[in-house]
């Protein structure tokens, strides 16, 4: 899992180098006429992705998916209203960039709520498992998540 991570560093590293290297180049950012993203939602979803690393580490991994599927469902609502909104991937390099972004974290959560539900649907299995095991490698995946969010969140929406 340590492997896999390391490797997922260097995939988010060249979105967020993509990122910074097209804003830095930019005469201005984001470029006139994008779309406004509200603070409200992500700031919730954010809370909710920081309290399913406690609910992971607490060994609530009933919890931890129940707040990963809130996640990815407010992830949808704003998508949906940003594209109610006018802004597609398309429409500029900035959403270009906020929708190639966000959307792979969306699919990591997703791939972290699958190991997590097979790790939670066989959790007596690793019950006994002193030190290391699959709950323990899920973990981390899910806490490198729940890491990366807090980069999107503040390049993206706060740093914007």
């Amino acid at each position: 899992m340590t492997l896999f991570v390391s490797s997922e560093v260097m995939f988010f590293g060249g979105l967020f180098a993509a990122y910074f290297m097209l804003r830095g180049t930019a005469a201005e950012w984001p470029p006139p006429g994008s779309v406004e993203t509200s603070l409200v939602l992500p700031v919730l979803l954010t809370v909710c992705l920081l309290a399913s690393s406690v609910t992971v580490h607490a060994g609530r991994l009933g919890a931890t998916i129940v707040l990963g599927l809130v996640f990815l469902a407010g992830q949808a609502y704003e998508y949906a209203e940003l594209s109610h909104e006018g802004l597609a991937a398309s429409t500029d390099v900035f959403a270009t960039l906020f929708f190639t972004i966000t959307g792979f974290h969306g699919l990591h959560v997703a791939a972290g709520l699958v190991m997590l539900t097979a790790v939670f649907l066989r959790r007596e299995r690793y019950a006994g498992s002193a030190g290391g095991g699959p709950v323990e490698a899920v973990s981390y995946y899910w806490h490198f998540v729940d890491a990366v969010w807090v980069l999107v969140f503040l390049t993206l929406y706060v740093l914007r």
